[in-house]
């Protein structure tokens, strides 16, 4: 397998390897941030193929710092995007409903308000600087519920956790996030 910085070079050539390159490293990665939002087999896959699509346009000018994040926010915008296209259209399902629900009582769920998509930058550096003084396994239990989306069972087996130590642990830093953005001036 091709390191990144060989497969970003395949795009700047302009090489079509690079996406069957990228296929071969990404792709279960990529399947997975997909499936984890929109529960479908269809549509992951066709998200991942836009990936693919998207990461050709994109490099260049872009060249990505790290491929795996690059890759997977495309496949995670994505996979939202159609996700609330179904949510438009009723189809909705999976576990990322759960996921939001969660995240609610932390952040508020009105969209459609200016401030808060200005706010949305401060929010981003807030959370990030909660993350950052948290435990690696705390960082790792939060990313892998609210950015990828796993479920608890494969968060807490993967960690050597209990389902409940997990979600109990993902509780409280809910609660301890809210009061992190709280003194942060950020009206939660």
């Amino acid at each position: 397998m091709l390191s990144d910085e060989q497969i970003v070079t395949l795009y700047w050539e302009r090489s079509e390897a690079a996406i069957s390159e990228t296929e071969a490293v990404y792709g279960s990665y990529c399947r997975k941030i997909a499936m984890n939002v929109l529960a479908n087999n269809e549509d992951a896959a066709e998200c991942v193929n836009d990936t693919y699509v998207h990461a050709w346009n994109a490099i260049p000018p872009e060249r990505p710092r790290k491929l795996s994040a690059f890759l997977g926010t495309i496949t995670r915008n994505l996979a939202l995007h159609v996700w609330e296209k179904r949510q438009a259209e009723k189809r909705g399902g999976g576990r990322f409903d759960v996921v939001l629900s969660e995240l609610e009582e932390v952040l508020s769920d009105d969209g459609a308000s200016v401030e808060r998509q200005i706010e949305a930058a401060s929010i981003t550096e807030a959370i990030n600087g909660f993350l950052s003084v948290q435990s690696d396994v705390n960082r790792q239990l939060f990313v892998r519920r609210y950015w990828h989306t796993d479920s608890l069972e494969e968060i807490a087996a993967d960690l050597g956790m209990s389902g409940s130590k997990a979600k109990s642990a993902l509780f409280r830093m809910r609660k301890n996030l809210r009061i992190h953005l709280e003194n942060e001036g950020i009206v939660v």
